[in-house]
């Protein structure tokens, strides 16, 4: 039982058997799969290979197609959570990165990076000095009033992250985030999430297609055929 314990104060996402069906068709075939605190892991795969339903799952924006499965994200059984249990912990516990950014056109950065605050509903003084401190961090304090048109690939990305860190998450899920980027910036991407983790302690979990920046990762997952290599 000792044991047991001190392994869970060092473990933030622990899955076991997850399956995943749409129809006849078996995605994810019995995943097992530990991700310590604070690090940094890249899922690799061809296309078809299930890293998106993975990650959607661990993500909480899913849910396994099968009753005997475990999922534990900070101690928390997930697949226990009703659907508000399930809100509250999704805003408060993740943060998550597209490809495409989501940025809203029609606000500025700071107001984008706002949203996840608005909707944990954070004291708005206290929202909008998080905001700054992340975009000043990230090296956008001159673009704070910019709205995305107005932003280049890599600074619509980085107010993305900035979004994604500003309720304190847990964990970040990235899904292709380097896939709009010039090399160039998809490095200082990467690099970026290494500061984050080392400032804030947060855990990564990013999907890419990207094999050299995928080993730049504490550790590379494969999923073949829907599960892991």
């Amino acid at each position: 039982m000792v044991i047991s314990q001190y392994y869970l104060l060092f473990t933030m996402i622990k899955t076991k058997n997850l399956k995943k069906n749409y129809n006849s068709l078996q995605v994810l075939k019995g995943v097992d799969l530990n991700i310590s605190k604070s690090e940094i892991v890249s899922i690799v795969g061809s296309s078809g290979a299930g890293k998106t339903s993975l990650l959607q799952i661990l993500g909480t924006l899913d849910k396994p197609s099968n009753k005997d499965c475990k999922l534990f994200i900070d101690n928390i059984d997930i697949l226990n959570l009703d659907e508000k249990e399930l809100c509250t912990f999704r805003n408060s516990k993740i943060g998550f990165i597209f490809q495409f950014h989501q940025l809203l056109p029609e606000f500025t950065a700071i107001e984008n990076v706002c949203i996840p605050g608005y909707i944990k509903k954070t004291n708005q003084v206290d929202l909008l000095k998080r905001a700054n401190e992340l975009l000043c961090y990230l090296d956008l304090e001159k673009k704070i009033n910019n709205k995305p048109s107005e932003l280049s690939g890599g600074e619509q990305q980085r107010v993305a992250v900035a979004r994604a860190l500003i309720n304190n998450p847990k964990i970040i899920f990235a899904d292709e985030p380097s896939g709009n980027l010039d090399s160039t910036s998809a490095k200082n991407l990467y690099k970026l999430f290494f500061d984050i983790r080392d400032k804030y302690k947060t855990t990564f979990i990013i999907v890419t297609h990207n094999q050299k920046l995928a080993d730049l990762a504490d550790r590379k997952v494969e999923i073949i055929d829907g599960d892991i290599n």
